[in-house]
């Protein structure tokens, strides 16, 4: 019994394979920058809705509520965008996808 290996094919399939996990690695940092970049659209829309809303007066807000309040808002924003209900991020992966599976390496 003789086996014979080819030492270029092997290489050529390790290259390949380089560059295929390197695309998904690509296309997962995508995704996760999509979803940031509508989370601080969505951060950004909670804060002009906020401004909108007259505070009562009464008792005046301390800086550590209004700290937590921005902290909240960013939380909650985060959370919006991981569940793709307003879509955005989803939108620009669409977009931006194609240009990493193009790509020429």
């Amino acid at each position: 019994m003789d086996f014979k290996v080819d030492i270029r094919t092997q290489h050529v399939a390790t290259i390949q394979d380089a560059k295929t996990s390197r695309k998904n690695r690509d296309l997962a940092k995508l995704k996760d920058v999509c979803q940031e970049f509508e989370a601080i659209y969505l951060n950004e829309m909670y804060k002009a809705a906020r401004k909108n809303i007259p505070e009562s007066g009464l008792v005046e807000k301390s800086n550590g509520e209004k700290v937590f309040e921005e902290m909240l808002n960013m939380e909650q924003s985060r959370q919006v965008s991981a569940s793709s209900s307003l879509g955005l991020a989803d939108a620009m992966y669409k977009q931006m996808a194609g240009m990493i599976e193009n790509r020429k390496e």
